[in-house]
């Protein structure tokens, strides 16, 4: 793991089992869209940037009927991709040019509530552990219902996309959604992760509500894009990719290597100003096919620190 965790404890989170009843069957996706979808409207305090933050419309913004989700439209485009800026890191480089077909993306990152109807559906494993990073009862207790669900391997976070009619976003996907036309540094511009734009710095010292700082908004609109929680992408994780990586629409290595290694962007609530930066890249154990299934590694690793947003074509 790049890092971030202490592997002993991800190892011993992983190793435990929820015995936490999900929310009750009365949490329904109308239920919580009223509750998380709509927290955050796009007329957040602007903040610089060469992309316009859009107007909420039919044609930028609809709502999953399937989870509630609010999603935001990315325009077919051009995103700068690795480092771009003095604390960028070898496997940044080389900083280049991607051009991206039009998306959805996930406004924030998907919360506890919905994540407990793809569980109740049957289709979504429970989170590994109810627990958060400071906290002994945080999936299945409704205080917490639009917090991001953390616990989630990549093969949960993959599974529930799909149940959702969505997809894992690629690395450039999330990349351009977090950086739209601009060469910022983090999702709001250059001013250094603080208090009032991201949940990081340890300052809270576990996850927050999704859209709680609307000065951390992304061009296209996009919440906690940095910091609160690291977020599972679909690619694997190759140091040197970059180097290889084609110039249109790019969903990474057909493997990391010798690994199972899936990416994770955007740096968690713990993390400095070094680790959200839009261009670091981390990375944790996803699936391992050759595992049985029976066994953790089939699934990976997952993390108080880690969870996921999805998105769709247009």
């Amino acid at each position: 793991m790049k890092k971030t965790f202490l592997p002993l404890i991800i190892l011993f989170l992983a190793a435990c089992q929820s015995t936490n009843t999900p929310f009750a069957p009365t949490a329904t996706a109308e239920a919580i869209m009223t509750s998380t979808a709509t927290v955050v409207p796009l007329t957040a305090t602007p903040v610089a940037t060469s992309t316009p933050i859009p107007t909420a419309t039919p044609e930028t913004v609809k709502i999953s009927p399937i989870d509630g989700m609010t999603q935001l439209f990315v325009p077919a485009g051009t995103v700068k991709m690795g480092g771009l800026d003095v604390l960028l890191e070898n496997d940044e480089l080389p900083a280049h040019s991607v051009q991206l077909n039009a998306f959805w993306v996930d406004q924030v990152e998907v919360v506890n509530g919905m994540y407990a109807l793809c569980v109740e559906a049957g289709v979504c494993r429970p989170p590994a552990n109810v627990t958060s990073d400071n906290r002994l009862d945080y999936y299945g207790n409704p205080e917490f219902q639009d917090y991001p669900v953390i616990q989630v391997t990549w093969y949960d976070a993959n599974a529930y996309c799909q149940w959702a009619g969505r997809r894992l976003p690629t690395e450039a996907e999330w990349e351009r959604a977090a950086r739209g036309d601009s060469v910022n540094t983090y999702p709001w511009g250059g001013e250094l992760p603080n208090a009032n734009n991201s949940n990081s710095l340890n300052i809270v010292g576990d996850t927050t509500r999704v859209g709680t700082y609307a000065t951390g908004i992304s061009p296209f609109g996009a919440l906690d894009m940095a910091g609160n929680v690291w977020e599972w992408v679909a690619d694997f994780y190759k140091g040197n990719y970059y180097a290889e990586s084609p110039a249109d629409n790019p969903t990474g290595p057909e493997n990391g290597g010798l690994n199972s290694m899936r990416v994770i962007r955007g740096g968690s609530f713990q993390d400095d100003a070094s680790m959200l930066r839009i261009s670091n890249r981390g990375y944790e154990a996803g699936p391992d096919p050759s595992a049985l299934q029976n066994d953790a590694a089939y699934y990976g690793r997952s993390s108080a620190k880690i969870g996921f947003r999805c998105v769709s074509a247009p």
